[in-house]
């Protein structure tokens, strides 16, 4: 298991334009060849945007993008027609495949937080593809088989135990409150990257909320 903190990640965005970003992988002018991915995560990337603040129309393609919102409401709009705003509790998903632009605004009144995930598919190219799933339940883990990979979604109260899946690899973002994971006691923004994981589990020491990627080895 590694361990990255995260006053360890990468700082980015535009602070005067309302955004501050912190990557924790390797990411535009912050090169790090021994930090480009874990398994199919190749961004994690969390976002602070102000009121009004958000990303122009951009582009990307062969990523699997997730985003997952912490605090706030974030306004989605894409070249598949979609628009939306996503919540906390929401997942959404957008399969950027041969190519997608989408924006990102805070166009609400109260600070927007949200973490965004890019994965790697297993096959390049095809159709993009858009999808919001609202409220997900802890019992009901999120597939995206594109990358061999399921998302998990962990509240947790203080004390409470929840079992890391066995894979080949998972990582584990704490989202809020704290967690301790085989003997490393995990705060917000904190991360884990474990290789070969079995038996292993996650106790609460405060209300916590995680976020697991569950891989397989490809």
């Amino acid at each position: 298991m590694h361990v990255r903190r995260a006053d360890e990640r990468y700082p980015g965005g535009d602070p005067d334009a309302g955004i501050t970003t912190r990557h924790a992988f390797s990411f535009g002018p912050h090169y790090d060849p021994d930090n480009l991915r874990f398994g199919a995560v190749i961004a994690c990337n969390e976002e602070h945007l102000a009121p009004g603040a958000g990303f122009d129309e951009h582009p990307h393609s062969h990523t699997e993008i997730v985003t997952w919102v912490v605090e706030g409401e974030l306004t989605h709009r894409d070249s598949t027609g979609e628009e939306t705003v996503i919540r906390p509790g929401d997942v959404q998903r957008l399969s950027a495949a041969s190519g997608v632009r989408h924006v990102e605004r805070n166009a609400g009144p109260a600070p927007l937080v949200f973490l965004q995930m890019w994965l790697a598919p297993l096959e390049p190219g095809g159709e993009p593809f858009y999808e919001v799933v609202r409220g997900i339940a802890d019992s009901t883990p999120y597939a995206l088989p594109e990358a061999a990979a399921m998302l998990h979604v962990r509240r947790l109260t203080a004390g409470e135990r929840t079992a890391v899946p066995d894979a080949a690899y998972v990582y584990v973002h704490v989202v809020r409150g704290e967690v301790t994971l085989d003997g490393e006691r995990l705060g917000p923004g904190d991360a884990a990257r474990i290789t070969g994981v079995e038996g292993m589990a996650a106790v609460a020491s405060s209300e916590a909320e995680l976020l697991l990627w569950e891989m397989r080895a490809t």
